[in-house]
């Protein structure tokens, strides 16, 4: 007998048990033919999940291989990530996050109704992932201490990810951050049959006390000084597409979700979904944590000079907006697609205003019934003055793109607008920062007094050496340069650029074709590129497809300019197209 079930659009998602009851001579049987999985469908026309071009199915929901973008917006790094939704087990996994985190809207979850609204199961996984209280995914460190578990830039992927926490009875794995939060998400949704991707927001604003307004403050030598409000380089989160009944919409777009917890004001918490498109429109009562979203794509950026603890005053600056770029993978394509048009109009049009004005109305309740020319005069008394204002213009330009054991190589430009001569003094620094805004050491200091002759232009090197940077780098692979003139010359005028410092590759070469069951062997080589040891050298192989488990080498010391050679065997043992992921760490990074 062929058995043929057809489960409703609206099904339950979930694991479900077929029966067979045989009635026979007045006797009843009761017979189980097995278990079967119903999932969201995004192939299917009546299921809320539905996307109808098949690109895209195969890119956000098929696809097991994804790109994070890091880095900032003038210097974007890239690295792969298995989302893995298809190993085996990862199923059960997740169901088991729908289970744990059943409580969360519901209360009860024993009729289980819920589970046929996309927009609730996304909800119950944004919460699983980091806000649960004891039996969240994963943990981020608190002050980037993270010496109890992993290095969170460590994970390659989700699946050992999810594996360590459903093997160890559903406590924290330690520890994440916002790019493997989103990622472990996006396998979630993704094996649920919900079309998803990872997308990241480089100038990310995190404020408590002014939610469209972000303050940085800094010292008279240009040192960033730790304040409540942190400007993230980036911050990666999830969409995820559906058709929301909740907002009556007939059929399905882009949803933000953030796993991430950020701060409030009210305590931490993740955020979304959230519309994609009323965030674009300053639509802020529509939808879930809209305000929040709103503000982490347009808040302005104000920056502070700090006299004495006393004293705080405006730079000239020329500050850049926050939410500068929002990108996520392309579809069929390693490189990425800027999606920042569907987050925000552009910059200064006639639409982004009116979306910006209709939103500060929402968010601050005591300018409901004000003008428009109101609310732009107090906007223009927050922000910075332009440098062309003080009639200087500066920029800091980069003459090399450094790697570790690199110098960092900079030409500072200055331009004189007016015609009379100009006498500055500046004090030079650099920093290291985290991709989270926390300013750390500062490594690096310099006096400049520059003459600048009528519409003169003049370009002066930088040069930061590695033996100055390297001790302080550590895994946070981005620094901060400033330049800042000195308050007794008159207006106090700013420059500033972050650095991303990039790390020395792994070559992966494969020595036999690749064939289903069969063993095949690949070289793996690593090139010290330091003048000193590199200490504590581990290179870990995974691979969703070729690798049940990642494949860890303990490679011990490599000497300066040593070059480390490895030859490794696995057997593939699933067909399509995989990739080999080979991560190196040591006591540097």
């Amino acid at each position: 007998i062929n058995i043929s079930v057809f489960p409703p659009s609206n099904a339950c998602i979930g694991r479900y048990i077929l029966n067979m009851q045989i009635t026979s001579c007045g006797h009843t049987y009761q017979r189980c033919l097995g278990d079967f999985y119903v999932l969201f469908n995004p192939w299917c026309a009546d299921d809320p999940v539905y996307m109808d071009n098949q690109a895209h199915r195969e890119e956000y929901v098929l696809n097991e291989h994804g790109i994070l973008y890091e880095g900032v917006h003038k210097h974007i790094t890239s690295r792969p990530w298995h989302f893995g939704q298809f190993e085996d087990g990862i199923l059960d996994i997740c169901l088991k996050i729908l289970d744990m985190g059943a409580s969360y809207h519901h209360g009860s979850d024993r009729d289980r109704c819920w589970r046929n609204d996309p927009v609730h199961v996304s909800m119950v996984v944004n919460h699983m992932i980091s806000s649960h209280t004891t039996n969240s995914i994963m943990k981020i460190p608190e002050n980037n201490d993270y010496l109890k578990g992993t290095k969170p830039f460590s994970w390659n992927g989700s699946v050992p990810v999810l594996q360590q926490w459903y093997n160890g009875r559903c406590r924290p794995v330690r520890y994440g951050y916002c790019g493997s939060l989103a990622s472990v998400m996006c396998t979630v949704m993704r094996c649920l049959g919900i079309p998803s991707r990872v997308v990241t927001n480089f100038c990310f604003p995190c404020s408590i006390e002014n939610p469209l307004g972000i303050n940085e403050i800094f010292d008279c030598t240009g040192k960033n000084l730790c304040g409540k409000d942190k400007l993230w380089r980036y911050h990666c989160w999830n969409e995820s597409w559906m058709a929301r009944r909740d907002i009556n919409q007939c059929c399905g777009d882009w949803q933000c979700l953030d796993p991430t917890p950020l701060e409030t004001g009210r305590g931490s918490a993740c955020s979304g979904p959230t519309w994609v498109r009323s965030i674009r429109e300053g639509e802020l009562d529509l939808d879930y944590d809209g305000h929040h979203m709103f503000s982490r794509v347009n808040s302005n950026y104000v920056g502070w000079l700090s006299q004495n603890n006393t004293k705080k005053t405006k730079f000239f600056c020329d500050a850049w907006p926050c939410g500068q770029q929002l990108i996520t993978k392309s579809v069929g394509s390693e490189q990425f697609e800027d999606i920042t048009g569907a987050y925000k109009y552009e910059l200064g049009s006639v639409k982004n205003k009116e979306a910006y004005y209709r939103a500060y109305r929402r968010i601050h309740p005591g300018y409901c019934n004000a003008s428009n020319c109101h609310i732009e005069r107090e906007l223009s008394s927050l922000k910075n003055p332009f440098l062309s204002d003080s009639g200087i213009n500066m920029r800091l330009k980069m003459a090399n793109c450094p790697m570790y054991g690199e110098d960092v190589q900079l030409h500072w430009l200055l331009e004189n607008l007016h015609s009379e001569n100009k006498n500055l003094k500046f004090n030079l620094c650099a920093q290291i920062i985290t991709y989270s805004g926390c300013p750390m050491d500062q490594f690096w200091k310099d006096t400049v007094n520059v003459t600048l002759g009528p519409r003169e232009v003049k370009k002066i090197p930088l040069r930061i050496s590695y033996s100055q940077y390297g001790p302080y780098l550590c895994d946070h692979n981005i620094m901060k340069v400033v330049a800042v003139s000195d308050p007794e010359c008159g207006e106090v005028l700013m420059v500033s650029r972050d650095i991303v410092i990039n790390r020395p590759p792994v070559i992966v070469k494969l020595l036999s074709q690749p064939r289903l069951k069969v063993p095949c062997t690949a070289e793996i080589s690593f090139c010290n590129p330091l003048q000193e040891d590199m200490k504590n050298c581990i290179m870990t192989l995974e691979g969703c497809g070729l690798f049940k488990e990642p494949m860890t080498i303990d490679l011990g010391t490599l000497a300066s300019n040593q070059q480390a050679r490895t030859i490794v065997e696995f057997t593939p043992y699933r067909l399509g197209s995989h990739r080999l992921l080979a991560n190196f760490g040591c006591h540097k990074f």
